[in-house]
């Protein structure tokens, strides 16, 4: 796994604040994670208190050494927690990619060995940025080499000869507000905290609109491999 050399992650804090978004991704994956699992970039790791108790090994590979020196100090005390540097040849039941993949730059091939990690029946959860039309400088500033779309998935996937997958669109006010800012120009680094703020108090909002409609469009990309 590679990540862009100037990615700084300051809009992490930010993100790992906005609780109403978090816990929406995790409602659309939390069925799928289980025994052994391994997260990858899990970044300051907001997600390890939701699927820790559903878990009986947990591995975090990290291939930043900044980052992974506070995850260390963080876990340090929990046994089955493991933060890696390097692969192992255990397979997992559960690996989580959340908002990583796009900062792969050999995305497909990150998919392939990640399929391969998986134990039979274990499950590739991936989310995602969507619809490349979103992209802006703001993307470009934080490492994203593209946001994607089902259509993009499904290559991917039929190439890979892999049938049993599920995806789905989600929070479409999140789509909106980017797509208002995008034209308008009136996004920036200044009024990111109060955007982000704003944004995230209206996901009660976002997840009766994709019901309403039918998950046609959203923010973001979730994705579901299961292994044959």
């Amino acid at each position: 796994m590679s990540r862009k050399i100037n990615y700084k992650g300051w809009e992490l804090e930010f993100f790992d604040q906005a609780y109403n978004f978090r816990d929406y991704q995790w409602s659309l994956f939390k069925n799928t994670v289980k025994n052994k699992v391994l997260e990858v970039g899990p970044g300051n790791c907001v997600f390890l208190e939701r699927y820790i108790y559903k878990s009986k090994i947990i591995h975090l590979f990290e291939p930043s050494i900044k980052i992974r020196n506070k995850l260390k100090q963080k876990i340090k005390k929990i046994k089955k927690i493991k933060v890696i540097s390097k692969y192992s040849k255990l397979k997992y039941d559960s690996i989580i990619y959340l908002d990583v993949l796009e900062h792969i730059k050999n995305d497909k091939r990150e998919i392939f060995n990640a399929y391969n990690r998986l134990k039979k029946r274990g499950h590739l959860i991936i989310s995602v940025p969507a619809f490349q039309h979103l992209y802006t400088n703001y993307d470009k500033k934080i490492g994203h080499y593209r946001r994607y779309s089902k259509k993009d998935f499904n290559n991917i996937l039929i190439k890979m000869k892999i049938k049993k997958f599920s995806m789905r669109y989600f929070d479409s006010v999140g789509y909106f507000l980017i797509f208002f800012s995008k034209f308008t120009k009136f996004s920036n680094k200044v009024n990111f905290e109060e955007s982000v703020k704003i944004w995230n108090f209206l996901i009660p909002i976002s997840k009766l609109l994709d019901i309403f409609l039918n998950r046609i469009l959203g923010k973001s990309l979730m994705v579901i491999i299961q292994k044959n």
